[in-house]
């Protein structure tokens, strides 16, 4: 899964340009509560008040989480202590699989079930909003303090909160933990051998280039330096290509799925579908393109052919091996494998990274938001269990509140790699000087400036797979991209009526 000042190539004038981004803050939260806050009216957590003063007996709270909390699992509790919480509570965490979609599922046959455990769960910002609108979650705008929900609002990256609302009432029902932001990560050292200098890689870092010329430079290097591939990235069928992959090609190029940013929430059923448009089509051709070469169909010409037709079977881990085992110019991938590319014990300082390439400059394109060097928004919250004991649920509200403390933020981004939710701390001391990432905090602060997310709505689930489906299928050449998208189009509207 940032300051409004950042200008990047292409015409986009930062945060300005966006309007997921929030104005950044530097006011702290305290941590204390006192009182009863009712449930409201929210959700299936609203069956009764929660005492919102901390409990002073000995408490567990469990948190469903991922490998990264339970195998750094006494650092973060050490974290959670010194940033305000209580030390009568513990927090136990529970590793779920790394596959998001397995998640979901886990999580979707526990609250159906009504088990008051786990108490916290972490949750993709690509399918929290479902689980709200189906009033599986508590509902915290009624249960926290305004003044922490306010500061969550104001100081956070704007989209992130946004994936974490009831897009009806307002309401937030989740927390941001971290945003996640791709970027391209690129061998310096191999661009060194073929001709580019430092003063290249210090302009990519923040004004990206646009993918005709990117397509250009990577299949030089990777001539001049016989390297086995240009360029991969992840096109399997998956969550990540309707995602991720897919929204940021085609929206680098101008194009949609529902025409403006303002529908990607909805209202489900009342918003026009607009992926059959050339901004979307162009797209599909240039990754043919990067595949095929521009001399099969529906391509373009001056796009090279950087990429391997094992893009189209690969998701994140299997498209990332070949990057670290020093066989690609340039990769797209999330965060984590910054950290680990640009490990001592692999490529340390040579590993370069930028923003995301794009296909038409902001100023150029139809709908706002689109254009430029967009970066698919990914990450995590932390929400709540409504059938979670009473006593789990005080314990609980103060571990959210613990989470929005700046020092946890920063503490977490040295201990797991999570990029701080708030834009304001990426450009601090602090996250500059933590291992590795550190190092690359301009590029993913104008990520964060130019995160686009997925249209997460109560019918995305039922929407993603065939968007995979037919989007692998024209990149693959199975189906042209105009009769590709015409099918596609035709499933989302039988989809968005039937809601």
């Amino acid at each position: 899964m940032v300051d409004s000042d950042s200008h990047v190539d292409g015409g986009r004038d930062g945060i300005s340009r966006r309007r997921f981004v929030q104005a950044a803050g530097a006011s702290g939260v305290a941590v204390g509560l006192a009182g009863c806050i009712s449930g409201g009216d929210g959700g299936s957590g609203s069956d009764g008040p929660i005492d919102t003063e901390a409990p002073t007996e000995d408490v567990t709270v469990r948190w469903a989480a991922d490998t990264r909390l339970s195998d750094n699992a006494d650092a973060v509790q050490q974290a959670l202590y010194d940033a305000g919480l209580p030390e009568n509570i513990t927090v136990e965490f529970i590793a779920g699989s790394q596959v998001t979609d397995n998640r979901q599922q886990q999580y979707q046959q526990w609250l159906s079930a009504g088990r008051e455990e786990p108490t916290l769960l972490m949750m993709d910002s690509g399918w929290t909003i479902p689980f709200i609108v189906r009033e599986q979650l508590q509902n915290l705008s009624t249960a926290l303090p305004d003044d922490l929900i306010s500061t969550v609002e104001e100081e956070y990256f704007g989209a992130s909160v946004e994936t974490a609302k009831n897009p009806g009432s307002g309401d937030m029902f989740g927390i941001p933990l971290f945003p996640d932001f791709p970027t391209m990560q690129y061998r310096k050292d191999l661009f060194r051998e073929a001709g580019y200098s430092d003063s290249d890689f210090e302009t990519w870092a923040t004004e990206s280039m646009q993918w005709q010329e990117f397509s250009q430079a990577v299949a030089e290097v990777r001539d001049a330096t016989d390297t086995e591939h240009g360029f991969t990235f992840q096109a399997d069928i998956y969550e990540g290509l309707s995602c991720c992959d897919f929204n940021e090609f085609m929206t680098s190029w101008g194009g949609a799925f529902f025409g403006e940013h303002e529908n990607l929430f909805g209202p489900v059923g009342d918003r026009p579908i607009t992926i059959e448009e050339d901004a979307v089509l162009e797209s599909i051709r240039m990754v043919r393109s990067f595949i095929h070469g521009s001399d099969a169909e529906n391509t373009l010409d001056g796009y090279e052919q950087i990429s391997p037709e094992a893009v189209l079977q690969w998701t994140e881990e299997p498209s990332r091996a070949p990057f670290m085992n020093g066989n690609v110019v340039a990769h797209r991938n999330w965060p984590y494998s910054i950290n680990a590319a640009g490990a001592e014990d692999a490529f340390g300082e040579d590993l370069g990274v930028m923003p995301i390439p794009y296909g038409i400059p902001a100023s150029e394109a139809q709908y706002e938001g689109t254009g430029g060097p967009v970066a698919a928004l990914g990450g995590w919250h932390l929400t709540m269990n409504p059938s979670a004991p009473d006593l789990q649920k005080r314990a609980a509200l103060q571990v959210f509140q613990t989470i929005t403390q700046e020092d946890f933020q920063l503490n977490m981004f040295g201990i797991t790699g999570w990029i701080p939710p708030r834009p304001s701390l990426l450009s601090s001391d602090e996250a500059a000087e933590v291992p590795v990432t550190g190092r690359y905090v301009e590029q993913l602060r104008v990520a964060g400036e130019n995160a686009v997310p997925r249209p997460v709505t109560e019918v995305w689930p039922q929407q993603s797979g065939p968007v995979a489906e037919r989007v692998n299928a024209a990149y693959a050449g199975d189906s042209s991209p105009e009769d590709a998208m015409a099918e596609l189009a035709s499933t989302l509207q039988e989809i968005e009526d039937n809601a």
